[in-house]
């Protein structure tokens, strides 16, 4: 009896060692202290929280033509860092006017303080109450950070965002805000179709203003709506010249610089801060 007992034992073990080369590994928890930034991704079908190890070091002061709205995230990140009441926050408006950027900078300007950021992909939404329950109570006081969101209809994530900003049957974290930006006020496609009455058509909708309210349902859970247009030629060659001074470039070679960056803006079909930005960097790198 000793050895079939044995061989079922040996044999046992070999299965279970085939079942740990396949299973995924334990989760490591999260360092808090390793970074002010952090991306959410799943893994080995997780949620995992990683520490960037290279945070942008952009600052408040290299941000131009921005400043009512760098003001109001400012004063509400503030209030946020300090315990008192703040709104989670959608950026919208014209691409590369430094909306990102500007929660980049506020991450630089509060880190000290005990603020840090989480990067959420919007394909990882539907994992936002796992996350929620991996940082409540804890002393540090987060921004969930959603980059350049906005939805197609029926998608998981629009439904999970929107249980959390305002419609989970749960307290929202005190310690955890959402700061989205994207290109869309209302972050869903609007369609002329939504506008139609209920008469239009065989098979109209009979109350169309309801579907028009679920469009925007979402982007009215924000608290703080913030606005960014587009830059004037002055704007932008303002900007041009912030960031030329920023990679050394004295006076001379900034006035010499305007009529390139108005070819350059031209080209590119925008006077935006991202397009200064490259112009600048290109300029900067031919320098001897």
């Amino acid at each position: 009896m000793t050895a079939p007992l044995e061989t079922l034992i040996t044999r046992a073990e070999a299965l279970l060692g085939r079942l740990e080369a396949v299973l995924p590994p334990a989760a490591t928890p999260t360092d808090w202290t390793a970074s002010t930034a952090f991306r959410a991704r799943r893994r080995h079908g997780r949620l995992c929280i990683e520490p960037v190890a290279q945070v942008a070091r952009i600052r408040l002061a290299d941000l131009k033509e921005v400043e009512p709205q760098k003001e109001r995230l400012l004063r509400n990140t503030a209030q946020f860092v300090a315990c008192r009441p703040a709104n989670n926050v959608l950026l919208t408006g014209a691409k590369g006017t430094g909306k990102s950027s500007l929660i980049k900078a506020v991450l630089n300007e509060f880190a000290g303080q005990g603020l840090r950021l989480i990067e959420v992909d919007k394909a990882d939404l539907v994992e936002l109450p796992d996350l929620i329950d991996q940082v409540s109570g804890r002393p540090e006081r987060f921004v969930v950070f959603c980059d350049d969101l906005s939805f197609d209809e029926g998608e998981a994530g629009y439904k999970a965002l929107k249980s959390v900003l305002d419609g989970s049957v749960s307290a929202a974290a005190d310690n955890l805000l959402i700061y989205a930006t994207s290109n869309r006020r209302h972050l869903l496609p609007e369609k002329m179709a939504d506008n139609l009455g209920g008469t239009h058509g065989e098979h109209g909708e009979i109350h169309p203003g309801e579907a028009v309210e679920e469009k925007i349902s979402l982007s009215e859970r924000f608290g703080l709506w913030i606005s960014f247009y587009p830059f004037s030629q002055n704007e932008y060659l303002a900007i041009v010249a912030q960031w030329l001074r920023h990679f050394g470039l004295d006076d001379a070679a900034i006035e010499a610089a305007r009529q390139p960056a108005l070819v350059w803006a031209l080209e590119r079909g925008s006077r935006s801060g991202r397009v200064a930005w490259q112009f600048a960097r290109d300029l900067a790198g031919r320098q001897p």
